[in-house]
């Protein structure tokens, strides 16, 4: 099947060049789509010197990032991979994320970082925790249970049109295993193993701020699909 991949980044110039050679050395995806999600250095040329197609969204949102991603998908795209752009995800597990899509066997598959290995320092407990309380309080609401809100996920581009998106920042990743859960996709989860990322300082765990306002973002999205009918 034809896989594109979907990297989101902002201020990403020192690790996008090696996050992108190493989706290429995979031989999975017949393209790479980096979004440069208004960055003030030069993530851009270092993804286009690598290899990959990058587009640009300079209002800055991860789900916003996402969504222009979506829109430049080659026509031929049938599986869409997402992951990080920061080098902390492992590109070389992403054959454990299509494999299953690909064999016919599921919909959306979605990296576990804390079911894999992890290096010391690459998640912090908020993360941790966020994940699996909102893993939990989704097995209650539609019987699926997750263990993290890992961005490193595969899903067939039909079932993702069908899930209609929406939301633009930090509630992007819950959004999508929650409307994938109420859509009764077939979903699996797989271990996945996590790094320190390479570069930079991360918008949501880096600060004390952009941890308050993730989490304040991603329980209004919870809150709002909870309620929300299909």
């Amino acid at each position: 099947m034809n896989v594109s991949v979907i990297i989101p980044a902002l201020n990403e110039e020192e690790p996008i060049a090696n996050v992108v050679r190493e989706c290429l050395a995979t031989n999975i995806p017949s393209e790479i789509i980096v979004v440069d999600n208004g960055s003030d250095d030069r993530t851009a040329d270092r993804a286009r010197e690598a290899g990959a197609k990058v587009v640009g969204d300079p209002r800055h949102g991860y789900g916003r990032a996402c969504l222009a991603g979506i829109r430049a998908l080659s026509p031929a795209c049938e599986i869409i991979v997402f992951l990080d752009g920061d080098g902390s995800d492992c590109p070389e597990f992403m054959k454990h994320l299509v494999d299953p899509i690909a064999a016919g066997n599921y919909d959306f598959v979605i990296g576990s970082r804390t079911r894999g290995q992890r290096e010391p320092g690459s998640m912090n407990f908020q993360q941790i925790f966020a994940g699996r309380l909102a893993g939990w309080l989704m097995s209650i609401l539609y019987g699926v249970r997750y263990t993290d809100m890992c961005p490193f996920r595969a899903i067939k581009r039909d079932a993702l049109e069908k899930l209609s998106m929406k939301e633009e920042t930090y509630g992007w990743n819950l959004e999508m295993q929650m409307k994938a859960a109420r859509a009764h996709l077939r979903i699996l989860e797989v271990p996945v193993n996590h790094r320190c990322r390479s570069g930079g300082v991360s918008k949501v765990s880096g600060t004390i701020r952009g941890t308050f306002v993730a989490g304040a973002r991603i329980i209004a999205t919870f809150v709002r699909i909870a309620l929300a009918k299909l």
